[in-house]
């Protein structure tokens, strides 16, 4: 299945025949540059699959988009979107300016002040973390090999190696004798960013252009410095309960107050939140998996566009889904330039390449560019990032996602049949149609709960319990990562568990 999303969505709500939600899905994205000059559009049949029309429907849509001269075709070689249309016309800008916390204002104006040399500049954020943090774990059992569903990652033995190792000697020959901050842009290497905007206008459907991304080290540095820019202190920023605790600490230090946002099976339930900014992970929420249906979407972007607020998209491990029709992200529909998009390739990669990004509306790529020269004048890993940017160009990087996908797919299938065989009775779990984590409720009491987990690890099997992720409180629930592991070793996990729920059993008697 190709890489590719359009405002389907939007346009299916205006018009009544699916070919013409698709003509004028596709025509927007042609006209406002998120499919440039060239871009290969799916063929008829896939485009079809993936948003679950009939192929007539694409087809009828390729037909008067040839016709108007949007699409050019090539006998053998496909549906391409044609040159010399109309660019997109610059619009005004949100209709509000972006509020900057005091210690914004003052790193945006001393950069400006003193260029690169304002590193003596006063910070104020505080160091150190609170809340969310996860009791200490059961104590394990010598007897078994440990297996832990704690930290996934990519599975080492699908990596591309060969092929990474030729991209980083191609980076290494492009720029030789080069000091390390010879040319450095704090926004990191122009060639990674174009690569990425590239990357982001096929499969995600965003706008993106290179000068409106900056590269962190890592998702997590982009957030932290986000909310140091955005919110002041004792300002209320709004997460989701559960959410990643990397994010409620992050505002916590920074001085502000976490509110929690409930959640159901379709994610965050919007309200006129009296806030400034918003964390949301709409593609997959996180940890629970649930996926924001497009009304809550536009909701959001709604209150954003009221509040004057900002709304910082996670989009971590969106990369993989196995099955559901794509929905845009916020990026995609924003129009007012309210929210900022978060990714990362740790998930997609491998754990020691740390590079995140952020796309940012234009008014905040000063604040962000001088708050990063204040912190990182040069860049870290400028070579993998040269290197990072030649995969992604010569089409290594979307073979990989695609490589990935399918094997992933398969192991969380097998996997989820094996938890809900052999362990049905202890926890329900949560549908998910996408990223690397299984989310499971507990069926029985908190109490049992305790006791099985002591149980479980025991028997040398350790897994997340979701509370450290949580705001507020909430019934026992679990967390399995499984992308880290083989199959045989998955269900030697839940074999161990299902024992260990014996054992408690047994104990009773």
């Amino acid at each position: 299945m190709p890489d590719f999303t359009i405002p389907l969505a939007l346009f299916s709500e205006k018009y009544r025949y699916k070919y013409l939600a698709v003509y004028h899905a596709l025509r927007a994205a042609i006209l406002d540059g998120t499919l440039p000059e060239g871009t290969r559009l799916p063929a008829t049949r896939e485009l079809a699959e993936l948003y679950g029309l009939s192929r007539g429907s694409v087809s009828q849509a390729y037909d008067m988009l040839h016709a108007d001269g949007y699409v050019r075709t090539a006998v053998g070689s496909g549906t391409f979107v044609a040159g010399g249309l109309q660019p997109p016309q610059a619009d005004d800008g949100p209709k509000a300016p972006i509020a900057l916390s005091r210690w914004g204002q003052r790193v945006t104006a001393a950069m400006a002040i003193g260029g690169g040399d304002a590193a003596e500049a006063t910070l104020g954020a505080a160091d150190g973390a609170s809340g969310g943090r996860e009791a200490a774990a059961p104590a394990e059992s010598a007897a078994a090999v440990p297996i832990s569903y704690r930290e996934g990652g990519p599975w080492e033995a699908l990596f591309p190696a060969a092929e990474w190792n030729s991209a980083m000697a191609w980076a290494g020959r492009s720029k030789p004798g080069a000091s390390p901050g010879e040319g450095a842009d704090p926004a990191g290497e122009p060639e990674l960013r174009a690569a990425i905007a590239a990357h982001l206008r096929r499969s995600r459907g965003i706008a993106a252009e290179a000068e409106h991304i900056c590269l962190f080290n890592g998702s997590m540095q982009a957030i932290t410095l986000l909310t140091q820019l955005l919110l002041g202190e004792g300002e209320p920023a709004v997460l989701e309960n559960p959410c990643y605790y990397g994010i409620s600490r992050a505002v916590v230090a920074c001085g502000g107050v976490a509110v929690p946002a409930a959640l159901d099976g379709e994610g965050i339930l919007p309200r006129d939140w009296d806030a400034r900014l918003l964390f949301v992970t709409p593609g997959r929420q996180f940890p629970t998996g649930a996926v924001l249906s497009h009304a809550r979407r536009r909701e959001l972007l709604a209150w954003a566009a009221r509040r004057n607020a900002v709304i910082v998209e996670d989009d971590y491990d969106s990369e993989f889904r196995w099955g559901g029709r794509p929905l845009e992200p916020l990026k995609a529909l924003d129009r007012e330039e309210r929210v900022v998009y978060v990714g990362s390739f740790s998930k997609t990669m491998f754990a020691a390449l740390r590079v995140g990004y952020a796309v940012l509306p234009r008014a905040l790529v000063r604040p962000v560019a001088s708050a990063k020269a204040l912190y990182e004048p040069v860049p870290p890993a400028r070579l993998e990032q040269r290197a990072l940017a030649r995969f992604m160009r010569t089409g290594g990087y979307e073979r990989h996602l695609r490589r990935m996908r399918r094997h992933y797919g398969a192991k969380q299938e097998a996997f989820r049949r094996g938890m809900e065989r052999e362990l049905g009775e202890l926890f329900r779990l949560r549908p998910a149609d996408a990223g690397l984590l299984l989310y499971a409720e507990w069926r029985r009491t908190p109490e049992e709960y305790h006791a099985f987990r002591q149980a479980a690890a025991d028997r040398g099997v350790r897994f997340r319990d979701a509370a450290i992720y949580r705001i507020a409180p909430g019934a026992p629930a679990a967390c399995f990562a499984f992308s880290h592991l083989d199959e045989k070793t998955l269900m030697e996990g839940v074999f161990r568990m299902k024992a260990a729920w014996r054992d408690i059993q047994t104990h009773r008697l």
